[in-house]
């Protein structure tokens, strides 16, 4: 048994599922959504990355169209359903079933679109290269340099910019945030581009890793994205960023003993045993 290759693969598929996981834990931070859609949001980003790679265009250029398109989705989906709900105040378990409703169609979208069999994308094999006890494979590196450059990036325009500073104060208040002057539908406008970049990096990043991006791909990563989100504390993107890692190790770590099957009840498992500890998470959910 390899542990510390398990560990290299688990922070690798930590890296992707905190990428989610930060857009999720935004959205309901900023707008109080608990939206089971993302994950199929990132399955959209994959496969306009795919389609785009299909055609010619190099496969780390091709994400920024995926991201272009899945921003496009959200945008629209803003417009045609999250603003209209809000502004009649739906309730927080309307919005959930909603959520659901557009997962399936997003998913079935795909489907009657691309079909249901796996696409891959147009890439070079490169052997894994042997470095100690490890097998370090060329696209895992990328993905999780990738990944952090992310973050830091995120982590930046949260602290130090105007947007980032109206997002805290939006999240921790909307009312008395607007009533401070605060544009609070163009900062809901700034969280679907962040939450849409980072969904359709997480899914193109997701399909480079693991072979291929197929239709249900997003449908079996939303549970550990929100266990990854409880955990590290509802509405903390750094929470969750820590909580993606834990789960991602965690799941991996756990494939030896019982198989890949029961990846996504080992980190159900996990959040379980971690809020019956600290129900409040790993960190206080505030960003």
């Amino acid at each position: 048994m390899d542990i510390p290759q398990l560990v290299f693969n688990g922070l690798a598929i930590g890296c992707i599922i905190a990428l989610a996981a930060i857009g999720l834990t935004l959205t309901y931070g900023i707008l109080r959504l608990s939206n089971f859609a993302h994950g199929d949001f990132m399955t959209l980003g994959a496969y306009l990355t795919w389609l785009t790679n299909a055609h010619g265009v190099n496969v780390w250029l091709s994400m920024f169209v995926g991201a272009a398109g899945t921003i496009a989705a959200m945008l629209l989906c803003e417009e045609l359903l999250w603003k209209p709900m809000r502004n009649k105040r739906a309730s927080s378990t309307s919005l959930i079933i909603l959520s659901i409703g557009l997962a399936l169609f997003i998913r079935n979208g795909i489907l009657f679109i691309w079909g249901g069999s796996n696409q891959r994308y147009d890439l070079p094999i490169l052997p894994a290269v042997e470095f100690g006890m490890l097998k370090i494979a060329y696209d895992r590196v990328i993905v999780m340099i990738l990944a952090v450059i992310a973050m830091v990036v995120l982590h930046f325009l949260l602290q130090k910019t105007k947007i980032g500073k109206a997002m805290r104060a939006v999240s921790d208040n909307i009312d008395l945030a607007r009533v401070t002057g605060i544009n609070v539908e163009w900062v809901v406008f700034w969280t679907w581009i962040i939450t849409g970049i980072l969904a359709a990096l997480a899914g193109a990043m997701f399909g480079l890793i693991t072979g291929g991006v197929r239709p249900n791909m997003g449908w079996f990563l939303i549970l550990p994205i929100f266990a990854s989100v409880i955990l590290g504390g509802i509405g903390n993107p750094y929470g969750a960023i820590a909580g993606a890692l834990v789960i991602g190790i965690v799941q991996e770590i756990s494939v030896p003993w019982l198989g890949s099957d029961y990846k996504l009840g080992v980190a159900l498992l996990v959040m379980i045993f971690i809020l019956l500890v600290r129900p409040q998470g790993l960190f206080k959910g505030t960003m």
